[in-house]
């Protein structure tokens, strides 16, 4: 809906608020928007359909942001 059309976009959800009114099947979603190299680049809220979301397989994280003792695991 914010974006006029079809445009794909990778995002690290933070949150899910659900503090806010929606639609059955929507939700509203804050997260930071990555690049191709994973980086984040914006900071954003959504409002989005649950049914067009498309969870990744796997995490991956930059390993400048990386925590020592910090776990990576794959998305259920």
């Amino acid at each position: 809906m914010q974006f006029g059309g079809e445009r794909a976009l990778t995002l690290r959800v933070v949150a899910v608020l659900d503090d806010r009114p929606t639609f059955d099947g929507w939700i509203w979603l804050a997260g930071y928007v990555l690049d191709a190299k994973g980086l984040a680049t914006d900071r954003r809220e959504l409002f989005v359909q649950f049914a067009g979301l498309h969870p990744l397989t796997a995490v991956v994280v930059p390993a400048h942001c990386r925590h020592s003792g910090a776990a990576v695991r794959s998305a259920p």
